[in-house]
C-alpha cells in the first residue's frame, strides 16, 4: 500500500475555550508535521490545515466544521483519512497509531 495518507487539522486562530493552556491550532499543526516527519516517510503524507471560522473548506470538511461549530467536537481536530485521531489537545501516540492503521510504517 503506497497511497498517500491525508492528515487534516481543523482549528482556529482563536483558542478553544475548553482547551486552556493547550497549544493553539496552528502550533499543533506545525508540531504534528515536525514530529511525524521524524518518524515516518514524509513522501507518504499530505497535510492540510482548515480554519473552521475564517477559511474556505471543501465538501468533505463540512461535517467536521459543523460539529466543531456546534461544540460537538473540540479543536484542534486531527483527522487522518477520514478518521478522528485526536481533538482538543491530541496525543501523539494516538496520531501515530492511526497513521500505522492507515499503512504507514516507522522509518528504520
Amino acid at each position: 500500500m503506497n497511497e498517500k495518507v491525508q492528515l487534516t487539522v481543523y482549528g482556529s486562530s482563536e483558542r478553544c475555550a475548553s482547551c486552556v493552556n493547550a497549544p493553539g491550532s496552528i502550533e499543533t499543526y506545525e508540531w504534528l508535521q515536525a514530529a511525524i516527519g521524524r518518524k515516518y516517510d514524509p513522501e507518504r503524507l499530505t497535510y492540510r490545515y482548515v480554519d473552521v471560522f475564517e477559511g474556505e473548506y471543501i465538501e468533505d470538511d463540512e461535517k467536521y466544521v459543523e460539529q466543531i461549530k456546534a461544540d460537538e467536537l473540540f479543536y484542534p481536530l486531527v483527522i487522518i483519512n477520514g478518521e478522528i485521531a485526536g481533538e482538543g489537545n491530541p496525543r501523539l501516540k494516538d496520531v501515530y497509531n492511526c497513521l500505522e492503521q492507515n499503512g504507514l510504517q516507522p522509518l528504520k
